[in-house]
């Protein structure tokens, strides 16, 4: 049989915005739209991973936004030790996707050799597009990278039986977003590559970009390695923990993303 995988999105934090800061020409409409911040579990038969690794409480405050659930606890509650993953994939560096840097202690890191050279090379230099980043978070993988704790890919590569990463950029040079066999098809984990449904469904870019090209070339990317449009997760939607079924009795922040979403056109 050929591996599938369980996927889960485990919410970690929020922050309140209204539309008009979620797409590149504005919302006419401006009403509330909110971020929700995830990371999310792949989890097959032999083998966890973990994508993304959020900030922490101290980061959380400095960037005024809000810890919810640590995201190792979050990650205990459906059963992952962090102290035990051995492999996390970084979609990208950005504050919110590559913080928490002692928690997973065993872990091998895989991240694009684009998205390295982007946030320790000459862009750097320009305000705008630091903005995202950490320099604590990028000094950590230099660390982690000269003790022998990263792989790099470029472009499209296969972590896993069924398992495979492919950089799309847009949101940040190197950005990755993530291929996975479940028992209802190939899932898409888009992370930033679609903050929002609305970004992806509408080809509406979100505002904080590296290019407009491969972000719109990133949607079409997504559209054709998921089965279908409903097989491509945002990064950011609350409605994702809206279309998902819970993965824990009483607990409506963690949802299977392998399960048939429903409400989704």
């Amino acid at each position: 049989m050929s591996e599938t995988y369980e996927l889960y999105a485990v919410r970690y934090g929020h922050h309140d915005r209204t539309a008009s800061h979620n797409f590149i020409l504005g919302d006419p409409h401006d009403g509330p739209m909110p971020l929700d911040y995830f990371v999310w579990a792949i989890v097959g038969t032999t083998r966890t991973f973990i994508l993304d690794t959020g900030f922490d409480a101290a980061m959380g405050a400095k960037r005024s936004r809000t810890l919810l659930r640590p995201v190792e606890d979050g990650l205990r509650l459906i059963g992952i030790d962090a102290s035990s993953v051995e492999d996390v994939i970084l979609s990208h560096m950005h504050f919110d996707h590559a913080g928490n840097h002692g928690l997973f202690p065993k872990a091998r890191y895989h991240l694009q050799d684009a998205e390295m050279a982007y946030c320790t090379g000459r862009c750097m230099c320009h305000a705008y597009l630091k903005i995202p980043f950490e320099v604590s978070d990028v000094t950590d993988m230099v660390e982690k990278v000269f003790a022998g704790r990263v792989t790099f890919h470029d472009g499209s590569s296969e972590i896993a039986p069924n398992l495979t990463v492919h950089r799309v950029g847009g949101h940040s040079r190197g950005l990755q977003v993530v291929r996975v066999l479940t028992r209802r098809g190939w899932v898409v984990l888009g992370s930033d590559a679609a903050h929002f449904y609305a970004n992806f469904l509408e080809r509406r870019p979100f505002p904080v970009l590296e290019s407009v090209t491969d972000m719109l070339e990133g949607f079409d990317t997504m559209a054709r390695l998921a089965t279908s449009t409903r097989h491509v997760i945002p990064g950011h939607d609350p409605l994702v923990l809206k279309y998902y079924p819970a993965a824990i009795p009483g607990v409506d922040d963690i949802v299977r993303l392998d399960a048939e979403p429903v409400g989704q056109d």
